[in-house]
């Protein structure tokens, strides 16, 4: 069947998204976890404020808004200054690195790395999730299912040891002192939070001013989204493409799902969070479905040993600006990562696999095709997008 006669169908596969077991390598809003972990990853969400109603967000036709906690509702000041202290390389130990040197707006806010290299230059052992409609994730990082909201994510690479990334542990003083040495943040900071006349600059005010700008880096107008609002602006190979990723044959939706192309996801109206992490058959070192030490996704929080590789679904949003792929970026193209998924995964036998990752037949041509489908998931405008850019290079 014609795919433009059928958008409706795709809207709605879209919407829907796929259910899925909390067996065979699928972890579902804290499958494997105790109760207190599952209440912090996957209940009905609290403490979020329901709008922000002087705050206009610009979003996309179709997207919801996100939630926002209620103890820091968006303003545009919060977000101006949240975009200064995100591209401040102040905020590390030796003012060599910034939030933005690790999430690059020309690369839909990641780094272009297999890994992460922090302000030390420590090399961590997973890849920058890219940031382009964080504020729709119902958890943070590849495979935490008990971080989340932004503000509290912020605290990680600021004062995280393990691994160092802005290597600020034990200078907090230093850096409020850095910052109120800054002209410009001492207009700002009042401005953002005229509730703390007192002590306007501060470890608290600092986070959540980030969290605000980061709530903002929203992607939702790329050629697809166009072809979704009844444009027929997708080449016929797109078009093929789009069914070969729809189909029941590839699976890619099952995890890929939404607006977001996630199925970790979270917005206003939403009656509860879903979470879901995920073993696609990468590694199995053992025979027994290990994952190498230190590096075993879900595992890490629950002990549960079905748990081991799990790792998040990350959004496929930008996907042709995000390589290389998978948690820790062993796999370098996308074509190798259709190989990977069309084998079965690169570990087919491994126990604690996916239900989703059996395998499937493609052609050269098919594959080709789900490429550049996937090419037509990216948004030219948040490349380039000033509300988003570095403010310090202007001045």
């Amino acid at each position: 069947m014609s795919p433009p006669r059928h958008r409706a169908l795709w809207l709605l596969v879209l919407t829907i998204g796929a259910g899925c077991s909390s067996e065979d390598g699928e972890a579902h809003v804290g499958a494997g976890l105790d109760e207190s972990t599952r209440g912090a990853a996957g209940q009905e969400a609290t403490g979020r404020a329901d709008a922000t109603p002087s705050f206009e967000w610009n979003l996309p036709e179709g997207f919801p808004q996100p939630h926002v906690p209620a103890d820091n509702p968006m303003s545009e000041a919060k977000v101006e200054l949240g975009r200064h202290l995100f591209y401040d390389t102040r905020l590390s130990v030796n003012e060599t690195q910034s939030c933005g040197s690790c999430h690059e707006q020309k690369l839909a806010f990641t780094d272009g790395r297999a890994v992460a290299k922090g302000a030390t230059d420590e090399v961590h052992i997973r890849s920058a999730m890219g940031l382009a409609n964080v504020a729709y994730a119902s958890t943070l990082t590849w495979a935490n299912p008990v971080l989340p909201d932004l503000e509290r994510q912020a605290l990680i690479p600021l004062f995280g040891e393990d691994p160092v990334e802005l290597g600020m542990v034990g200078r907090e003083q230093e850096l409020i002192d850095r910052l109120h040495a800054e002209p410009l943040y001492v207009e700002l900071f009042p401005e953002a939070f005229p509730e703390e006349p007192d002590e306007p600059i501060s470890i608290d005010t600092l986070t959540k001013a980030i969290a605000a700008f980061e709530r903002t880096i929203i992607s939702g107008r790329s050629r697809y989204d166009d072809y979704l609002a009844g444009d027929d602006i997708l080449s016929a190979q797109e078009l093929r493409g789009m069914e070969v990723f729809f189909s029941e044959r590839a699976e890619c939706f099952h995890c890929h799902s939404g607006f977001n192309f996630s199925d970790s996801i979270m917005h206003l109206g939403k009656p509860f969070d879903e979470v879901a992490f995920h073993n696609t058959g990468l590694y199995d070192e053992d025979g027994q479905g290990a994952y190498p030490a230190g590096n075993e996704g879900l595992y890490n929080f629950s002990g549960e040993q079905r748990d081991v590789g799990r790792f998040k679904a990350p959004s496929l949003r930008n996907v042709t600006l995000t390589a290389p792929y998978m948690h820790d970026g062993s796999i370098e193209t996308l074509e190798q990562v259709i190989d990977h998924y069309a084998a079965g995964g690169r570990a087919a036998r491994n126990p604690n696999k996916s239900e989703f990752v059996t395998g499937f037949e493609i052609s050269e041509s098919e594959k080709q095709d789900l490429i550049a489908f996937l090419g037509a998931l990216t948004d030219e405008t948040l490349l380039e997008d000033p509300r988003l850019s570095d403010p310090w290079t202007a001045r």
